[in-house]
């Protein structure tokens, strides 16, 4: 991607930064063994849905946990730089939860530098497998100019697979077996809570299957880039988008406002979608170019940019999702 050369930098610095940080962390016995000052269990996460998964799984355990999110500053998947606490952090922990996908390359590269054989690791793209689906440019799509360098790298996936409860059934379990391993003692809790999430996530699964069935339209216009690829395969919608998901382009064409204003006017809708934080205004330029001219904006959130304000507030996984079906509803009347 366009921001690969600037996020290399980073990391180099970062890992030249924290090398001083790896060999602070406990203290050696008299045998020269390294000994572990905190006895917690540490879990890093790259993302909030990973932390808010393991908080549900460890359920009554927390209090063992050490749980770490480094993207809580609001700063979403595709803009995070690593810091030098962040390299060292995943350099100690017992288990490390990330996507796996181009904008999080740097945790690959942060693996390279650490030496911790006992450390679990969890890249949700490979736990997908051939579920994972590539990039896919639309009718009316702006693509992304990429260098020659990059276009012969091969496809780019679509990183966005926890905007799935299907998905997310999928990762849990995934995350269950890894806290099993690490401490066989709560192990009959950690199954018990995730038979509990899997029946809501099942439930909540359920209800978007209902809804969206029942609805006259099928289709959403984006006036954003667009997240939810794996949300509307789910169930069967058609979407139009100025831009994929992992684009860092702002400005839409002309001929990309035109299409989707008039996919708007085709589909006779009422409103135009963008995604959480959005500055709206290539959703505001394509209603004015409607005939109409009074669509409603709505943003749908693609649990991207949590800050550690919205954790204190109580935010979940579980509760986005439902968020996002009541704007879905309000979308396809």
């Amino acid at each position: 991607m366009k921001k690969e050369k600037l996020r290399i930098v980073s990391f180099v610095l970062s890992i030249v930064l924290c090398m001083g940080l790896f060999t602070g962390c406990g203290h050696q016995d008299s045998t020269g063994q390294q000994e572990n000052i905190n006895k917690k269990f540490s879990v890093v996460c790259t993302i909030f849905p990973e932390y808010d998964w393991v908080r549900e799984i460890i359920g009554e355990n927390s209090e063992d946990y050490e749980l770490t999110l480094l993207a809580d500053n609001g700063v979403d998947l595709h803009s995070y730089q690593p810091t030098a606490e962040d390299i060292a952090k995943i350099g100690t922990c017992d288990l490390l939860i990330y996507v796996g996908g181009e904008s999080d390359k740097w945790v690959k590269d942060a693996l390279k530098e650490t030496k911790n054989q006992n450390r679990q690791e969890i890249n949700l793209l490979e736990v997908l497998g051939d579920a994972v689906k590539e990039e896919e440019l639309v009718e009316g799509m702006e693509g992304e100019e990429e260098e020659e360098e990059e276009e012969e790298e091969g496809p780019e996936y679509d990183e966005h697979v926890w905007l799935s409860l299907k998905n997310t059934q999928v990762f849990t379990s995934a995350i269950c077996e890894a806290l099993a391993k690490m401490d066989e003692e709560h192990t009959a809790s950690y199954q018990a809570n995730l038979s509990s999430y899997h029946e809501k996530l099942s439930a909540l699964d359920k209800e978007y299957e209902t809804s969206i069935g029942e609805s006259e339209n099928q289709t959403i216009v984006f006036g954003d880039r667009f997240p939810f690829r794996y949300m509307v395969d789910d169930y069967g919608l058609d979407y139009y988008a100025a831009f994929v998901g992992c684009s860092a382009e702002s400005e839409a064409s002309f001929e990309t406002i035109t299409f989707l204003a008039n996919k708007v006017d085709e589909l006779g809708l009422s409103n135009i979608m963008v995604i959480e934080g959005s500055n709206q205004k290539i959703a505001e330029t394509i209603v004015s170019n409607t005939k109409e001219k009074n669509q409603e904006i709505l943003a749908l959130n693609s649990i991207q940019s949590v800050t550690t304000k919205d954790i204190q507030g109580g935010i979940t996984y579980l509760k986005v999702m439902e968020s996002n079906l009541e704007i879905l509803k309000q979308a396809l009347k």
